[in-house]
């Protein structure tokens, strides 16, 4: 098995004057897709992953400051309740897919299946192991009918890691971000990381790319993500002839 997220350079950074530069460019940009979009009745679909304080919310605040709050929607992903236990677990997921011409990013995502589930033998070999594959068709169906998808797992080494879970517990504003489950989570980053691993490559497809956001620096973490999805967003228009 390929270890991708060793492979990953966490030593990026960005200047604060350069961030805020190229941050301004990316959420105009993106507001502009956004309207192209929606003019051209274009859905996309956005998945947010990482471990634990790498940045993720941080990037969805930026990403979502500058748009039309009517065009998209945030979908926090939390542990299903009683009756979505009783569903398939991919069931809540559709019925939040954005209408044609809207935005959908989620907060944790259809993948907790394969990551905290499976680490956490919420759903036995058997599950886990058969839903790479009920992943990929659900995406290909959302990619069939018209959808732009980008996928994100934002990493960072467990040293920095461990650096914001100390800052957090230190900062009577944030303390309410880090949790218990949190730290039983870092005691298991080499299975966490196993299970990431196995999800980059038997989910990553031309049609529903991951991208892996190197988050120790955050400027730079948030940058990366608004560049990565204008970049989708531009192909697509691109593909279709459409001038924005």
């Amino acid at each position: 098995m390929t270890n991708y997220l060793h492979e990953v350079d966490l030593s990026k950074t960005l200047k604060k004057k350069e961030y805020k530069r190229l941050l301004k460019h990316y959420q105009f940009e993106l507001l502009k897709l956004q309207q192209a979009f929606y003019m051209n009745k274009i859905p996309a679909i956005f998945a947010f992953e990482g471990w634990d304080a790498a940045g993720k919310g941080g990037a969805i605040k930026r990403v979502t400051e500058r748009l039309d709050p009517r065009g998209y929607r945030v979908h926090p992903t939390a542990a299903p309740n009683i009756e979505e236990k009783q569903e398939h677990y991919l069931q809540r997921f559709w019925r939040n897919m954005p209408r044609a011409g809207g935005i959908a990013m989620f907060d944790r995502s259809w993948y907790g299946r394969v990551l905290v589930e499976r680490v956490e033998q919420f759903a036995t070999e058997d599950e886990w192991q058969r839903a790479y594959g009920q992943i990929n068709d659900f995406e290909k169906m959302l990619y069939e009918e018209g959808a732009v998808i980008g996928k994100f797992w934002f990493h960072i080494s467990k040293d920095e890691q461990l650096a914001r879970f100390k800052s957090r517990e230190e900062d009577p504003f944030r303390r309410w971000k880090l949790t218990d489950e949190d730290w039983r989570n870092r005691e298991k980053w080499d299975d966490y990381e196993d299970a990431v691993n196995d999800m980059l490559e038997n989910t990553h497809k031309k049609r529903a790319p991951w991208y892996i956001i190197e988050g120790n620096n955050k400027r730079y973490a948030r940058v990366r993500t608004l560049q990565v999805m204008t970049k989708l967003m531009k192909k697509e228009l691109q593909r279709r002839g459409i001038d924005y």
